[in-house]
C-alpha cells in the first residue's frame, strides 16, 4: 500500500510516515467528509432546482388543490424534499465533530511512542524530546484543519438547504 502511495504522491507517504496510522485514519475521514460535502453541494446547486420545479408542476397539474387529502399530498411532497435535503448533514457532523479527537488521540499515542524511547535510552535530551512531540502533534494539526474547513464548508451548504426547506411552502401556495 505505501508503495502505491510512494509512486503517486510522494509527500503524502511521508506524512502518513510521520503522523501514523491515527493521519491516516484522519485522511480517509476527510475525504469521506469531502466527497459528501460536495455532494451535498452539487445536490443544492444542481439536482435540487430541477427536482423542486418537477415537484412544483406535478402539484399545479394536480387537479384537486382544496381537499383534505390534496393537503396531505403537498405536505407529503413538501416532507419529501425536505428530507432530501437534509440528508447526510448528521453524518457530515459527526466526522467533525470526530476528526480532532482522532487528532489528540494521535497526539497521545505519539507522545507514548516519545516517553518510551526515551525511558528506554535513558536519554534526557531535550531536541530528541523536542522532535517526538513536533511529530506526536501532526496528527492534532491534521484534525484541526480537517474539521475547521469541514466545518465552514458544512455550514455553507447546510444554510442554504434550511434556506431551500424554509421557502418550500410558498413555492406550492404559489402554484395554486
Amino acid at each position: 500500500m505505501m508503495l502505491l502511495i510512494d509512486s503517486w504522491m510522494p509527500w503524502l507517504g511521508d506524512l502518513l510516515a510521520l503522523g501514523g496510522p491515527i493521519l491516516g485514519l484522519i485522511l480517509l475521514m476527510a475525504f469521506l467528509m469531502w466527497s459528501l460535502l460536495f455532494e451535498r453541494i452539487f445536490y443544492l446547486y444542481a439536482i435540487f432546482p430541477k427536482r423542486l420545479r418537477d415537484t412544483v408542476t406535478m402539484w399545479k397539474h394536480h387537479q384537486d388543490k382544496s381537499s383534505w387529502f390534496a393537503q396531505q399530498y403537498r405536505d407529503y411532497l413538501g416532507h419529501c424534499l425536505g428530507a432530501e435535503l437534509n440528508r447526510n448533514f448528521a453524518l457530515i457532523g459527526t466526522i467533525i465533530k470526530v476528526c480532532p479527537l482522532l487528532g489528540l488521540l494521535g497526539t497521545v499515542v505519539g507522545m507514548l511512542e516519545v516517553f518510551d524511547a526515551l525511558a528506554a535510552t535513558g536519554s534526557n535530551n531535550p531536541r530528541s524530546m523536542a522532535a517526538g512531540v513536533s511529530k506526536a502533534t501532526v496528527s492534532t494539526l491534521a484534525g484541526m484543519v480537517v474539521a475547521i474547513f469541514g466545518l465552514l464548508t458544512s455550514k455553507f451548504a447546510e444554510r442554504r438547504a434550511i434556506a431551500e426547506r424554509d421557502s418550500l411552502p410558498g413555492r406550492f401556495i404559489s402554484a395554486i
